[in-house]
Formats: structure tokens, C-alpha cells, sequence
């Protein structure tokens, strides 16, 4: 569970977030929302420590995460995957070497620990016989899928997913978003889904927060969005 109570976060004196406070469930796929320059790519990047917080506090269970030295935090990120837009692969590494980077760097597992986790990764998001394929031989939804793989590595306890669809065909999409949610079920993670892809917050929005000019001002399910009398969000839906 990650807890958001009455945050604040300005840039050169711009209210970005004002008095934003949110819960985010494990085992359920969270979904932020709203339109560019909402505020809510300031949000997850806060909630992950890459922005200081102006005010509020930031809780991982019952750890005061914002509170908490830069020795501290990494015990922290070490539970924490992260999906970012575009994959964000290392050009250079082959599959196999990006899905083992967290590992190589948060862990003392012998090689045939790594290798027999990574492989274990690879298989869990349907990719197979590319262990030695460099980011530019993959399709964009094989990318996707290595850069999941990359973010389970080390068993989270959090996963932070930014726009995960971005650049993928409709179809491919939704495979994403379908294998998203089956890890966050079956590893019992809270999930953090940063999109603007109604697509994606219709099929797995198990909980959703709308985000608007750093407000937020809705909060509900995919099946409650319909009927929202919020007319900024009627307005982006």
C-alpha cells in the first residue's frame, strides 16, 4: 500500500500539485489520469522520490518515505519495478544483460541465480529465444515486455508504470495492459499506472484518480467513471 496525505509540490514558484491525497492498493491496478500538463507524470515521479515534495507526506505501509535519507529511500527502491515510457533499454545490453541490470546492481546472487531468475522473467512475459537480441532487433511490444520483465526482476513489492502504452498498435496495447494487471494479481503488488489511454483505464482501472491543473478531482472505478458528474472529467473521457 503507498499513501499520499495532502502533498504539494511547486516548480520556480508554480503550483504543480496542490493538496493531493490518494491511497493505492496492492493487488489492484492503479490508474493516474488526465491531460498533459495536469500535473500527473510530477505525481508518480514524486511518489517515486525523483521530485522532493514541497508539503504532505508520502507512506510506503508504514515507512515515512519522504522523510527517509538517500541510504534509507534505496532500501525502499529496491521493492520498486518501474516501466517507463519507451521502454528506456539499454541500447548496448541484450535482453538477457537489461532483464539482470537490477539484479547485477541490488543483489549477491551468483550468476546462476541471475540467469535462472532472468530466464524465469523472460518466460513469465512470453518472450522466449531472444535472450541474445539487442533492443533494436525487438518490436516495440517485445520491448514492452522486456522492459516488464526488467521490472519484476527483483519480485517488487511496487511496480510504477509511465504511459506503458505509448508508441504500441491497439491490439499490442492491450496485451500490455492485460499482462500488467495479471502480475499485479498474481504478485499481489500495488501498481501505479501513469496514462492518458482511455483504452487502458476501461479495461484494467481498478481504481482510477483524475488528475486536473493539479487537483485531485475524481476518484473512483472504470465502472463508476460513466456515470461521474465531474465535468472536467466527463470532458476528457
Amino acid at each position: 500500500m503507498i499513501r499520499v496525505d495532502n502533498i504539494d509540490k511547486s516548480f520556480n514558484g508554480k503550483m504543480v500539485l496542490e493538496n493531493v491525497s490518494v491511497t493505492f492498493e496492492p493487488g489492484k491496478t492503479n490508474l493516474i489520469i488526465g491531460r498533459s500538463g495536469s500535473g500527473k507524470t510530477v505525481l508518480l515521479k514524486s511518489i517515486v522520490g525523483l521530485h522532493d515534495i514541497d508539503a504532505g507526506e508520502i507512506w510506503y505501509e508504514d515507512v515515512l518515505f519522504n522523510k527517509l535519507d538517500f541510504t534509507e529511500k534505496k532500501e525502499i527502491r529496491k521493492q520498486m519495478g518501474m516501466l517507463f515510457q519507451g521502454s528506456a533499454l539499454f541500447d548496448s545490453m541484450t535482453t538477457e544483460q537489461n532483464v539482470r541490470f537490477p539484479l547485477d546492481m541490488f543483489t549477491n546472487q551468483s550468476a546462476e541465480e541471475k540467469a535462472e531468475r532472468v530466464n524465469f522473467c523472460l518466460k513469465r512475459v512470453d518472450i522466449l529465444n531472444a535472450n541474445s537480441l539487442f533492443p533494436a532487433e525487438l518490436s516495440g511490444g517485445m520491448k514492452k515486455r522486456v522492459a516488464i520483465a526488467r521490472a519484476i526482476a527483483l519480485n517488487p513489492k511496487y511496480l510504477f508504470c509511465d504511459e506503458p502504452n505509448s508508441g504500441l498498435d491497439p491490439i499490442t496495447a492491450i496485451l500490455i495492459d492485460e499482462l500488467i494487471k495479471e502480475i499485479t494479481e498474481e504478485y499481489a503488488m500495488t501498481t501505479i499506472v501513469n496514462t492518458h489511454d482511455m483504452n487502458s483505464v476501461m479495461e484494467i482501472g481498478e481504481k482510477v484518480i483524475f488528475i486536473h491543473e493539479g487537483h485531485k478531482s475524481w476518484e473512483g472505478t472504470r465502472e463508476e467513471i460513466l456515470d461521474s458528474d465531474d465535468e472536467n472529467l466527463n470532458d476528457f473521457v
